[in-house]
């Protein structure tokens, strides 16, 4: 089945903030109620995975279109959000190791 057809199958046949795995390790498309104001939808959730695997964030960033994606592109591009960044790790450094967690000790058999 052709990408958009399984997307329009999801859309109608998915449950509301059903969420459906993409071949992208991060990636996830997930199914909007309907509301007063528009009907259902969808939307790309995005939040890279970590190396055990699991979400880097509690909520990820949720796109619904191309414009968004550019937005958001343009500002992670921004070398002063890389600036900053830099800066809030020299404020606060417990946060810089907290992105590079440790290896869990891993009983070999």
């Amino acid at each position: 089945m052709e990408l958009t057809e399984q997307l329009k199958t999801f859309i109608e046949e998915g449950k509301d903030w059903e969420r459906k795995p993409t071949s992208v390790k991060g990636v996830t498309i997930i199914r909007l109620p309907k509301t007063k104001n528009r009907s259902a939808s969808l939307a790309i959730d995005i939040n890279p995975l970590n190396d055990q695997g699991l979400p880097m964030k509690k909520k990820g960033i949720m796109l619904m279109n191309a414009m968004e994606l550019k937005a958001f592109r343009a500002t992670f591009n921004n070398e002063k959000v890389d600036n900053l960044l830099k800066a809030l790790e020299d404020v606060l450094p417990e946060r810089r190791m907290a992105s590079t967690p440790a290896k869990p000790d891993v009983l070999q058999i």
